[in-house]
C-alpha cells in the first residue's frame, strides 16, 4: 500500500510539472513597471532639409525632456508630475511649437492651447487661446484640479491663472525670429496665389507643414496611473481664434487606466472629427485590440481615409509604448523602466 501511494504521488508530481505552463507575456501582464513617451510634432520632416546641427539640437532637447519625466517616475513620482515637468522643457524651448516657440497668428500674435487628463479618475483640464501664459500645460492642470470646469479660454483663462499663481509673461516672451519669418512667408505666398486653397496657409521651414507643430507626453507611473498631456501654439497664420485638437479631450489628449493614454499631433480639424485619442482607447476597450493594433487602425486607416495627417504617442496600462504616424517624420522619444531610451525624428 505504501509503495502504491508513493508511486501515485510521483505520478501527480510529474503531471503537475508537465501541466504548469511556461510563463508568457499576456495582455494583462505588466511589461514595464513604468514608461514615458513624448513627441514634438509631426509632418514632412526630411533629413535633407535638416542640418546636422539642427538635428542634434532637436534630439538633445527631446532626450533632455524625456529624462526629466523618467527621473520623476523612477523615484516613484506621479505620472501627472512627470507629464507636466516634461512638457515644461518642450514649452520652454524655441525649437517646438508650444510655449516659447509658439507660431504666429494672422494678426501676428501668439495663441496657445493645452490639455491634460488623468486615467485613474478620467479627470481633465484644458485651456485655449491664451496669450500670456508661460507654461500652458500647468494652467490646464490647475483647471483640472482647482475648478469645476474642463476647459477655459482667452481672458477668462488668464484671470483664473492669476488666481492660481501661474506665471504670466508679456507677449514679447513668445517672439522668435524664425516663427515670425514663417508667418511672413505664408502671407507673401497667399498674396501670390490667385486661386489658393486652405493648404497655402500652412508652411514651416523645418516641418514643411505648420499645422503639425505640437508637443505632448504620456506617462505610466509605478502605481499604474496613466496621464496624458498636450500643448501647442496652433497653426501658423491661423485666424478668428481658431482652436485645434490639442485642448480637446478625446481628440488631442485622452487617458484611461483601463486602456491607455494618448497625445496627438497633426491636422487638428481631422483629429477632432475622428476623435482620434479616444477612438484608440475605445478600440482596445470594446474590440480587445492591442495598443499597437488600435493605433495603427486609427492613424493609418480611419484618419487617412478621412484625409487627415499626423500621428500619436501612447502608453497602455502594461507599459507598452507606441509611436504611430502617417507623415514622413515625428519628433519623438521614449524611456522604459529599464532606462532603455529611444530618440528619433524620421520615419524608419
Amino acid at each position: 500500500m505504501k509503495t502504491f501511494l508513493t508511486s501515485l504521488s510521483i505520478v501527480f508530481l510529474l503531471i503537475g510539472c508537465k501541466t504548469t505552463p511556461e510563463k508568457k507575456e499576456t495582455k494583462n501582464e505588466k511589461i514595464n513597471e513604468f514608461a514615458i513617451v513624448i513627441h514634438g510634432g509631426a509632418g514632412t520632416i526630411l533629413k535633407k532639409n535638416m542640418t546636422p546641427e539642427k538635428e542634434k539640437a532637436y534630439k538633445d532637447k527631446l532626450e533632455e525632456a524625456v529624462r526629466v519625466g523618467f527621473n520623476i517616475l523612477n523615484k516613484g513620482g506621479t505620472s501627472i508630475d512627470a507629464v507636466e515637468q516634461t512638457i515644461h522643457v518642450l514649452e520652454n524651448s524655441p525649437l517646438f511649437n508650444a510655449g516659447k516657440g509658439a507660431v504666429f497668428t494672422h494678426e501676428e500674435t501668439n495663441e496657445l492651447d493645452a490639455s491634460i487628463m488623468t486615467g485613474n479618475d478620467l479627470n481633465a483640464g484644458a485651456i485655449a487661446g491664451v496669450t500670456d501664459i508661460k507654461n500652458p500645460i500647468s494652467l490646464a492642470r490647475k483647471v483640472m484640479e482647482n475648478s469645476e470646469h474642463v476647459m477655459l479660454s482667452g481672458k477668462g483663462a488668464s484671470i483664473f491663472a492669476k488666481s492660481q499663481g501661474i506665471e504670466i509673461v508679456d507677449s514679447s516672451y513668445f517672439y522668435t525670429e524664425s516663427r515670425f519669418k514663417s508667418l511672413q512667408r505664408v502671407k507673401e505666398k497667399m498674396k501670390a496665389e490667385l486661386d489658393h486653397d486652405a493648404k497655402t496657409a500652412f508652411y514651416d521651414p523645418i516641418i514643411k507643414d505648420s499645422k503639425f507643430g505640437t508637443v505632448g507626453c504620456v506617462a505610466l507611473d509605478k502605481n499604474g496611473n496613466i496621464t496624458a498631456g498636450t500643448s501647442t501654439g496652433g497653426m501658423t497664420n491661423k485666424r478668428w481664434n481658431r482652436i485645434g485638437d490639442a485642448p480637446i479631450i478625446g481628440s488631442g489628449t485622452y487617458a484611461n487606466n483601463a486602456t491607455c493614454g494618448v497625445s496627438s499631433t497633426g491636422w487638428g480639424e481631422y483629429f477632432i472629427r475622428a476623435q482620434v485619442a479616444h477612438d484608440i482607447s475605445a478600440l482596445m476597450d470594446y474590440k480587445g485590440l492591442s495598443l499597437k493594433e488600435a493605433a495603427r487602425e486609427v492613424i493609418q486607416n480611419k484618419l487617412t481615409k478621412l484625409g487627415g495627417t499626423g500621428g500619436i504617442i501612447a502608453v497602455d496600462k502594461n507599459g507598452n509604448m507606441v509611436f504611430e504616424f502617417n507623415t514622413t517624420g515625428m519628433y519623438r522619444a521614449s524611456i522604459n523602466a529599464k532606462g532603455e531610451t529611444e530618440v528619433k525624428i524620421y520615419k524608419e
